[in-house]
């Protein structure tokens, strides 16, 4: 019989309801897949009996009460309205009849379980009640009641033609393509009739669905729905009242009329719940091969997987499709639904099924990553034969940006490798893929690692991994040790150490320049081959950033980094090389070129989940914030450095974020917070670093601020003997001669700055340099005020050139006073203007202060303020537009990388220009982009 919608079968329903009132009994079988809606279009029929003139007697079979004799049918005589006296009749005839069925053989027919006279008893009790009031008996799932009852019934509907009785009865899809012994006897009556029950058509889901969401939505969504759920109503429902679930959920806000639709169909928690109660009211082996696709993912060799007959398993495939939980593929059709499965088995039984799904995806020759991923699922290494497998899975993970479990893969491979040489190559790999994750995660595996090394397991490009995270880490003893292993083992180098060995020597020698002596030269080793592209990335970058540092900035130099760029990707170990290209136009003096470059890569290691990269993308961002004049987004890129992995994973690389940070607070005048910063403590070993410098550099602009003069000059005197030591002395790298001389005219001492600052100018890079700027402003200050303007017009048109804003308003800080201590007042008066401007926008509160309160450089006459939006900095400008619309500060902080303490400064003040009290007042009209 072709399958019809439901509302046929209840017109049907209801016709022969209309017949059995009149005296001709009928009998229907309502069948179908699970969970198509035979118990919601029975409960309809039911609420509407009375109506029809019919009395419902009502009974509900369940699995659990199948061996209770009688059980079914007590549920339908319950609530029969009978006299005393039948009632007591009824209640004997009911215990006499299961005594019977209790003494039956159990092995016999069910024809042969109650006694014949107590049949016909309990039968003609319902003959005589429909004689009063006709009667609409229903039972639904009667695939499950007990023996004794269904012989009841089959008597029932031999004699019932020509009675007031309507009796239904709902049953499985499985019971209904394989009917019993019972529901044949039912078939065999001219008066009985099948009612099967589809799954809604997508018009049906549309149709459902408005009645609850609208039309609109329910044309938009309907095929989708229909899709995910097979037309099964409970699978419906269950995606609507996600749908209504997430429209609350992502509504628009309170002063909104309209909630938010979502963009997508939701399946969520309603949807999980549904899958679970179809596969529980369905036949078990059809939730047992449920279960077995979930675990594999595919319907192939389900058989093997869960020790079924093929046909079985097709049988149960069919079951699961028809109630809209496997697709026409056969596979599940939404990913939730594998979720729901899953969350139903008991971990035992998951980790059996994922363990035996590993060894047949390894017999069928399977990707490396479905073997791995059932392995990792059951928690199970495999053994010998799963390493290779386990090892191909983490690279191809790695390649793709997926660390997480490409980590998971290593360490089972690491548990099950008995090779000692290839699992400290193993173990080597996971420390490369943890320290994407979080620097201090390694940490536990360098004493193994050191130790293998010791017994000769290591290889060489292996070692140059280890010493790079021993220095790392500030354990400089050991990675002395590591470096000089590889000079021992000399000409028994492979042509991949000789090749790591020729990356890592610049790398040394712009970062951790005391170790350089400590590792071998290669240039004369007769192994030589190709190396690989990662590897031939790091030995470019790196000697790019040394011939920046030692060499200066040449513009070859720097095309070349950028031609490194350009053919970079974080994948495996580049980041190396990302770094050191970064870096040298960094230190080259074009911070303009690396922005956005290290925007891009910033980007890509937010996509790839590496928050290591991430970290250490973000404070060189910050150095570049800094060296523009943005001490704010310098201070926020910071603290996203150490947020993302906190200050102990960062070893003595966190003098990097730390100097941002102290030197960017510090130039906003926030001596409270930079002077927690130089009492937080710093790993000894840092000051033997590159990150030293910058951290020297950084303490001795915040004791410049706090005037601590003499120990100003100290840090950065050491900072340059460091650098002189190291053959490091760059301008671009840190510019101690200025700092120093700084100090020493802040002393008095002028004629001593000045061979700090002519020396200084001269290791320049040519052209309109910021560390060039920088000099020539401090040259000025130790120089007689005729010949300060010139020499600061000169530094204020460099350091505008070059694009730092706080040195900027410093040089024009200082030409306003300079104009001013000549006479010439219009002038002063005119760049003090500029002046407060660029330093409202820097945040540099000293300066402004400066300005405005009658210290160094304020003119005669101090610049007029105005009122209103166009009196905003750009930084104000976006705080006020993103808290006019709504956002607390909190928000506001995350969204522009700065502190809640920075947001609440600006509000003041932009309260106080606009002549407004609260953020409800703010202009509308401020424009600034939510997005960025």
């Amino acid at each position: 019989m072709a399958l019809v919608e439901r509302e046929e079968v209840l017109a049907s329903l209801e016709d022969m309801l209309a017949d059995a009132v009149t005296g001709r009994g009928k009998i229907a079988i309502v069948g179908g897949p699970v969970a198509t809606g035979k118990t919601a279009l029975l409960n309809t029929l039911v609420e509407d009996a009375l109506e029809h003139g019919a009395l419902p007697l009502t009974a509900t079979c369940s699995q659990s009460e199948s061996g209770l004799a009688l059980a079914v049918l007590s549920q339908i005589l319950h609530n029969a309205p009978l006299t005393p006296d039948e009632e007591e009749r009824t209640r004997n005839l009911l215990h006499e009849g299961a005594r019977c069925a209790m003494s039956a053989d159990p092995l016999a027919d069910y024809v042969d379980q109650v006694d014949a006279h107590i049949v016909h008893a309990l039968c003609m009790v319902l003959l005589e009640l429909a004689e009063r009031h006709p009667l609409m008996i229903v039972v639904d799932d009667i695939q499950h009641a007990d023996r004794a009852s269904q012989l009841c019934l089959a008597y029932l509907a031999r004699r019932l033609r020509f009675a007031h009785i309507l009796a239904i009865f709902s049953q499985s899809e499985e019971a209904w393509n394989a009917p019993s012994l019972f529901q044949t006897e039912l078939l065999r009556q001219p008066h009985c009739r099948r009612l099967p029950l589809s799954a809604l058509s997508r018009e049906g889901v549309e149709i459902m669905a408005a009645d609850i969401v609208g039309d609109d939505v329910a044309r938009r969504f309907a095929a989708d729905w229909h899709a995910v759920s097979g037309g099964n109503p409970l699978l419906v429902g269950a995606l609507i009242e996600d749908h209504l679930a997430a429209t609350d959920a992502g509504g628009a806000p309170a002063e909104s009329e309209a909630a938010a639709e979502p963009d997508e169909i939701v399946a969520g928690d309603a949807y999980r719940q549904a899958v679970q109660s179809c596969l529980r009211r369905g036949h078990p082996l059809a939730a047992r091969v449920a279960r077995g696709l979930a675990v594999a993912g595919d319907p192939g060799h389900l058989d093997r997987l869960l020790d079924l007959d093929a046909g079985v398993v097709v049988q149960a495939l069919n079951a699961l499709h028809n109630a809209g939980l496997v697709g026409a593929d056969l596979h599940l059709r939404h990913p939730q639904a594998r979720a729901a499965v899953l969350a139903d088995l008991d971990r035992h039984e998951r980790t059996d099924l994922h363990r035996r799904a590993a060894e047949l995806a390894y017999g069928q020759g399977a990707p490396a990553a479905v073997i791995a991923e059932h392995l990792l699922a059951a928690s199970h290494n495999g053994g010998s034969w799963a390493v290779p497998i386990l090892e191909e899975a983490a690279r191809q993970a790695l390649s793709e940006g997926r660390v997480e479990p490409a980590v998971d893969y290593l360490r089972l491979a690491d548990g099950a490798c008995t090779d000692d040489q290839r699992r400290a190559t193993i173990k080597t790999t996971l420390v490369r893929a943890e320290w994407r994750l979080n620097p201090s995660a390694p940490a536990a595996h360098l004493d193994e690692l050191t130790d293998a090394m010791h017994r000769g397991h290591l290889r060489g490009s292996d070692a140059v991994v280890l010493a790079k995270a021993l220095l790392w880490h500030g354990r400089f003893d050991d990675a002395r040790d590591v470096l000089d292993h590889l000079g021992r083992i000399g000409s028994i180098m492979d042509a991949e150490t000789v090749a790591e060995i020729r990356a890592v020597r610049p790398w040394l020698r712009c970062s951790y320049t005391p170790f350089l002596a400590h590792i071998p030269r290669v240039t004369d080793m007769s192994t030589q081959a190709p190396p690989s592209a990662p590897v031939i990335g790091r030995l470019e970058a790196a000697t790019a950033l040394a011939a920046v540092l030692t060499k200066g900035p040449h513009p070859q130099t720097l095309a070349d980094v950028e031609r490194i760029l350009r053919g970079s990707r974080l994948d495996d170990m580049s980041m190396d090389a990302v770094e050191c290209a970064l870096l040298a136009l960094i230190y080259g003096e074009r911070s303009d070129l690396a922005a956005p470059w290290c925007d891009l890569f910033f980007e890509e290691a937010a996509s790839r989940r590496a928050p290591s990269r991430q970290a250490r993308l973000a404070a060189l961002r910050a150095e570049i914030s800094l060296r523009q004049g943005d001490l704010e987004g310098a201070e926020g890129l910071a603290q996203m450095a150490v947020r993302l992995i906190p200050p102990t994973s960062w070893g003595v690389a966190v003098g990097g974020p730390l100097s941002v940070l102290l030197t960017a607070v510090t130039a906003m005048g926030r001596l409270d917070e930079a002077v927690q910063l130089v009492n937080q403590p710093v790993p000894e070993a840092m000051l033997q670093t590159r990150y030293g410098l910058h951290y020297l550099n950084a303490r001795g602009r915040y004791h410049l601020a706090t005037g601590d003069l003499g120990m100003a000059l100290r840090d950065f005197q050491t900072c340059g003997e460091l650098m002189g030591s190291w053959s490091l002395d760059s301008p671009g790298l840190v510019s101690w001669r200025t700092g120093a001389a700084e100090a020493l005219i802040g002393m008095g001492r002028a004629e001593r700055a000045r061979p700090l600052l002519d020396e200084h100018v001269a290791r320049c890079a040519p052209g309109p340099v910021r560390a060039r700027g920088t000099g020539l402003r401090l040259t000025a200050a130790a120089s007689e005020p005729r010949q300060r303007p010139p020499l600061l017009r000169r530094a204020a048109d460099m350091l505008q050139a070059s694009g730092d804003q706080y040195e900027l308003a410093r040089a024009l800080v200082d030409l306003a006073d300079a104009y001013q201590a000549v006479g010439e007042l219009r002038r002063a008066r005119t760049v003090a203007r500029q002046a407060q401007r660029i330093a409202e926008e820097c945040e540099a509160v000293p300066l402004v202060n400066a300005l405005t309160q009658g210290g160094p450089g304020q003119p005669a006459e101090p610049p007029r303020t105005e009122s209103g939006p166009g009196t905003l900095s750009e930084a104000e400008r976006r705080v006020a537009s993103l808290a006019a619309v709504g956002y607390t500060n909190r928000e506001i902080a995350d969204k522009l990388y700065i502190t809640v303490s920075t947001v609440e400064q600006h509000l003041t003040r932009i309260y106080r220009k606009l002549n407004v009290t609260r953020r409800s007042d703010l202009p509308a009209s401020l424009e600034f982009s939510t997005s960025a």
